[in-house]
């Protein structure tokens, strides 16, 4: 079984595995269909899995998938530790505009379940990190959005100065949430 706590963003959950250590090493449950749906209370067809190796001060983000190819996601890391950002870009939520943010790491093996209608971006705090994303929905590209990572209007706290982050080209050119695509209600 796992640890499971909802976040104050509705449909969101930060997750902590129960891991069995012995001098072999260690075994634990990474996804179990059943258990997770009972836990999110809504299907999760995963139907792609990423994963990603950036270097300190990498930001990645704040992306998402338009409807139809909205994506929800479960993030972890396997090596290294980032800081994890969502924003509930949900235009009827009661949270939206509002964000969270978690390390994620190797050592720890938590998750974050990330619902379709957030977006989703994480820095890089250790020298790598490797992130695995579970996806309900394949990647498409006429669907691709995102907010800058230093949108005043949701105002996150990023865990290093603006000067050492490193964006892609396309990442510094994302625009604030209000003037974003968004066909989330």
């Amino acid at each position: 079984m796992m640890h499971v706590q909802s976040l104050e963003l509705e449909g969101a959950f930060y997750l902590e595995p129960n891991i069995f250590e012995d001098e072999r090493g260690y075994f634990m449950e990474w996804f179990n269909l059943d258990r997770f749906k009972s836990i999110i209370n809504k299907d999760f067809n995963i139907v792609q899995f990423n994963y990603s190796k950036s270097h300190y001060g990498v930001l990645r983000g704040l992306h998402y998938q338009l409807k139809p190819n909205a994506q929800a996601k479960l993030v972890s890391v396997t090596r290294g530790v980032v800081q994890d950002v969502i924003v509930d870009i949900r235009k009827r939520s009661r949270t939206y505009g509002r964000y969270y943010s978690v390390e994620l790491s190797a050592e720890k093996r938590n998750q974050l379940y990330v619902p379709a209608g957030f977006a989703h971006g994480f820095l890089v705090l250790s020298e790598i990190a490797e992130v695995l994303y579970a996806i309900d929905n394949p990647y498409a590209p006429d669907c691709e959005s995102g907010i800058i990572y230093n949108d005043e209007e949701i105002g996150i706290e990023w865990k290093m100065e603006s000067s050492q982050i490193i964006l892609s080209e396309k990442d510094q050119f994302l625009t604030s949430l209000s003037k974003a695509k968004n066909n989330f209600e």
